[in-house]
């Protein structure tokens, strides 16, 4: 059933009970006027005709007929349409006259009172009579007389009621036919949908000025904003696994054909020396730890390329890199770490990446960071600058030339006599790129060697606004 339909129904329904209900309280309204009327004229002539109620009370206790005989015109004439009766003290009736109920009436006096009384309903005044000549009077009225008005007003109500019902019920249709129009111009539009195009298919900047329309349709724009987001990602993922894997069955042909050339080697040559015998076994192990450095790098570079921004969150970066140093020296027993790092810097950022860059970045500074013959003397600095933290590491090896210090963050980039996979500072490339850093490689100021400065940027520590980079591809190109 339509939505506009639906509200018609509703309100053919709900107009009539409306109008019922506002009858009903209109007709109590109008009761209640008309009783606060009829006893308003029941005060009044009660007020007119007590004088000459006492005079006719005392003539009758003093045995005046003739002035008894003429009071009773006074109150007969006094009290108009209103029944009249008068009773002595000791219950002797007086006077009665007009319309009134039948039966024996309360002495209580008191405010007008509804009497009911052979199928009628009256309106009783009692007032005590005062005086040498004590009584009571009653004076009553039908109350029948404003019946005609209650009816005529009740069929009224029922007459608009039964007209209420459709004309309400066509006008709720027309209008909300007209409001449900934007609605249905919302879901054509969203019918024309084309998948291919996300949410640039489906703009949500066309206002429809009805706030709930335009809720929906933004609503739409940002499920379709996030849909396209997390198939991006998902693009993005089965790429990365695309990469890894190509990339890992190229890296890994050189070592394996070594690792099969040795093994062909001892088993064909069951007779060679210990000494031959331990070359080849060495040259297997380190084919192994090779392949093992090689595979867990490429796995980091996936991690980064695939890395939410959820993974992200408050962290001491002093204390990181504290830790980094510490296990540097463990790791390295004759390398000289040495470090200047504050008590206490706050950052926002990935624990594990920022891990991994601090764990390759000074891996690298032992492994080429120290001359022929002598242990690599490193140093790591950790300040903060404006809105900025930055990070240096200076070694005392051979320096790299100027022309290659922007090819040594290359993927596979390695030195002839490099014993890494050539993607150590790759990584670190990859981890400031994430943290929308920069690093650079340049000769300490005054001393021979390489410093390795790596500068970020302090991020607001909200994962609601925080963008990564969009376009992450460090696995199957340079970055």
């Amino acid at each position: 059933m339509k939505l506009s339909t639906r509200i018609a129904l509703s309100v053919t329904v709900m107009v009539p009970l409306l109008v019922l209900a506002a009858g009903l309280l209109l007709l109590t309204l109008v009761n209640r006027d008309l009783r606060h009327q009829q006893d308003a004229r029941l005060q009044e002539r009660a007020t007119a005709v007590l004088p000459d109620v006492r005079t006719l009370l005392n003539a009758e206790r003093n045995g005046r007929p003739k002035v008894e005989q003429n009071q009773h015109r006074k109150v007969l004439g006094g009290a108009l349409d209103a029944g009249v009766r008068v009773v002595a003290a000791d219950g002797t009736p007086v006077l009665t006259g007009g319309p009134q109920p039948d039966g024996i009436l309360s002495a209580t006096a008191g405010g007008p009172v509804t009497v009911r009384a052979k199928g009628h309903t009256w309106r009783v005044l009692t007032v005590k009579v005062e005086g040498p000549s004590p009584g009571t009077l009653w004076l009553s009225s039908p109350t029948s007389a404003s019946d005609p008005q209650i009816n005529a007003v009740r069929r009224r109500m029922f007459l608009v009621a039964l007209l209420a019902a459709p004309v309400s019920g066509l006008l709720a249709y027309a209008v909300a036919d007209r409001a449900t129009a934007s609605l249905r111009r919302l879901s054509r539009r969203a019918a024309k949908l084309d998948p291919s195009t996300g949410a640039a298919g489906f703009p949500a900047a066309e206002r429809s000025r009805i706030a709930e329309v335009d809720e929906l349709a933004s609503s739409i724009a940002d499920l379709l904003a996030r849909y396209e987001e997390q198939a991006g990602r998902t693009a993005q993922a089965l790429d990365a696994a695309r990469s890894f894997s190509s990339t890992a069955s190229h890296e890994l042909r050189t070592p394996l054909m070594s690792m099969r050339t040795n093994l062909d080697v001892l088993s064909a040559h069951p007779d060679l020396s210990r000494t031959e015998r331990a070359e080849v076994v060495q040259d297997l192990q380190d084919d192994h730890a090779r392949m093992q450095e090689l595979l867990t790098a490429l796995r980091m570079l996936a991690q980064g390329d695939l890395v939410e921004v959820s993974a992200f969150g408050p962290l001491d970066l002093a204390e990181l890199v504290d830790s980094a140093v510490a296990e540097t020296g463990r790791r390295h027993p004759t390398a000289r770490v040495s470090s200047e790092l504050p008590a206490e810097l706050r950052f926002f950022g990935w624990d594990a990446g920022l891990r991994i860059l601090l764990a390759n970045l000074l891996g690298n500074a032992v492994a080429h960071g120290r001359l022929p013959g002598e242990p690599a003397v490193i140093t790591v600095r950790l300040r903060a600058d404006g809105g900025s933290v930055v990070l240096t590491v200076d070694d005392a090896g051979p320096g790299i030339p100027t022309a290659d210090r922007n090819a040594v963050f290359r993927r596979f980039h390695r030195r002839p006599d490099s014993p890494g996979s050539g993607l150590g500072l790759t990584l670190v490339a990859q981890q400031t790129a994430l943290h929308r850093g920069t690093v650079t490689v340049a000769a300490p100021p005054g001393a021979a060697g390489s410093r390795f400065e790596v500068r970020l940027p302090v991020l607001v520590a909200d994962t609601t606004t925080l963008r990564l980079p969009v376009l992450r591809d460090w696995i199957s190109r340079s970055g």
